[in-house]
C-alpha cells in the first residue's frame, strides 16, 4: 500500500491569495486598528468609532487578522495578541509595521510589472539611482530603522568598542536612517561616526542622528558610493542591506574602496540577505532577490560564500559570521 502523500492544489490556491494578508495588515495600520487596540479590547463598533473607519471594512480586515492570528477575539471583542503587541503598534521602539505602510504605495505597483521585467531583465526605475531613489528611500528608511536596530547592537556588542581607550572612527556607508551609526555611537563615547550618503537622503539621517542626541559625533558625505570620499583611518566600517541593490560587480568594486578607508586592524561588518551557496534557500532571501529584480537595475542577494570571496579579493581576512536578530547573520572581516 503507498504511503505517498496525496498531492493537492491546497498550497497553490493559498499562494493566488498571497498578496492579501500584507494588504490587510498595511490597511490596519493605516487605519490605527493595532494602536487602538493597545488601549484595550474593543468592539467593532468601538473601534470603527475610535478610528473613524466603516464598520463593514474594519470587520472584514479584522477577521482575517484574527485568522492569521495577529488579533484574538473574545465574544464581541477584538484584542491584540502578544506578537501584534510587540511589533504592530505604531508608537512602540519596536514597531515594525513601517515597510508594509509601502505595499501599495511603493511595492506592488513595480511588481505588477513583473512579467515585462523578467522578459528585459530591467526594471521600470532603479531604486539604487540617485535620480529615482533619492525621494524613496527619505521617506524609506526610518520606516525600516527598527528592522536593523537590533542587529546593530549586536555588533555593538561584539566590538566592544568602549574597551579601547583611543579615538574610534565609524564610516557607515549608504547610511539611511544612520541605525548602524547610531547604535555604535550609543555603545561608546570614543566613537565618532562619518555618514555617507545621496544628498536627498542625508536630511533623514541627520534627523535621525538629531533625535537620538548624537550630532556632535557624526559628520555628513553627501555623494554616491562610487564617487563619495570616504576618507581614511576608519576602525570600523559598515556596510547595511547595500550590496543587494548594488549587484556583483559595482558590490566588489565597493569593497575595495572600503578596505583602502580602513586603518590596519580595522573591521568591515556587513548586513545582507543571505542565500544558501545552492541557492535553496532561505526562501526571504530568494524572494528579496526577485525584489531586486524588480527594483534595480543589477541588484540580486549573495551567499556567504560569494561575499567571502570578494572580500579576499578586496585583500579582507578573517570572514566570519556573527549571529545577529534579522533575515541573516552579520558578515564581518578583518583588514591585515
Amino acid at each position: 500500500m503507498s504511503t505517498t502523500p496525496a498531492v493537492t492544489p491546497q498550497r497553490i490556491m493559498q499562494f493566488a491569495w498571497g498578496y492579501v494578508p500584507p494588504m490587510v495588515l498595511e490597511s490596519a495600520i493605516h487605519h490605527r486598528v493595532f494602536d487602538v487596540l493597545d488601549e484595550g479590547p474593543k468592539t467593532l463598533t468601538e473601534t470603527a468609532a475610535a478610528t473613524g473607519a466603516s464598520e463593514r471594512g474594519l470587520r472584514a480586515v479584522m477577521n482575517v487578522l484574527v485568522g492569521l492570528g495577529f488579533l484574538d477575539r473574545e465574544g464581541e471583542k477584538y484584542k491584540l495578541t502578544p506578537e501584534s503587541e510587540a511589533f504592530l503598534v505604531s508608537t512602540k521602539p519596536s514597531f515594525q509595521g513601517g515597510l508594509l505602510r509601502h505595499t501599495s504605495g511603493h511595492l506592488i505597483p513595480r511588481w505588477l510589472r513583473l512579467n515585462e521585467i523578467v522578459s528585459t531583465g530591467k526594471p521600470g526605475a532603479a531604486v539604487n539611482q540617485e535620480g529615482d531613489g533619492s525621494a524613496f528611500f527619505q521617506g524609506f528608511v526610518m520606516d525600516i530603522f527598527p528592522m536593523s536596530y537590533p542587529s546593530a547592537t549586536v555588533l555593538a556588542q561584539s566590538l566592544a568598542l568602549e574597551k579601547r581607550e583611543r579615538p574610534i572612527k565609524v564610516l557607515d556607508l549608504a547610511a539611511g536612517s544612520g541605525v548602524w551609526g547610531i547604535a555604535l555611537a550609543q555603545s561608546a563615547k570614543n566613537v565618532s561616526v562619518t555618514a555617507v550618503d545621496w544628498s536627498g537622503v542625508l536630511p533623514a539621517t541627520r534627523s535621525s542622528v538629531q533625535r537620538f542626541g548624537l550630532a556632535e559625533r557624526f559628520s555628513f558625505v553627501a555623494g554616491d558610493l562610487n564617487n563619495a570620499d570616504f576618507g581614511s583611518g576608519y576602525d570600523v566600517a559598515t556596510l547595511g542591506h547595500i550590496l543587494h541593490s548594488e549587484g556583483e560587480a559595482r558590490s566588489r568594486q565597493l569593497l575595495r574602496k572600503t578596505f583602502a578607508a580602513l586603518a590596519s586592524g580595522g573591521t568591515i561588518a556587513i548586513a545582507e540577505f543571505l542565500v544558501d551557496n545552492d541557492r535553496k534557500g532561505p526562501v526571504g532571501s530568494l524572494m528579496f532577490a526577485a525584489n531586486m529584480l524588480v527594483n534595480t537595475d543589477e541588484g540580486d542577494t549573495f551567499s556567504f560564500e560569494e561575499i567571502s570571496a570578494w572580500l579576499a579579493e578586496a585583500g579582507f581576512v578573517d570572514m566570519r559570521l556573527l549571529e545577529a536578530p534579522g533575515p541573516s547573520p552579520l558578515v564581518l572581516a578583518t583588514k591585515p
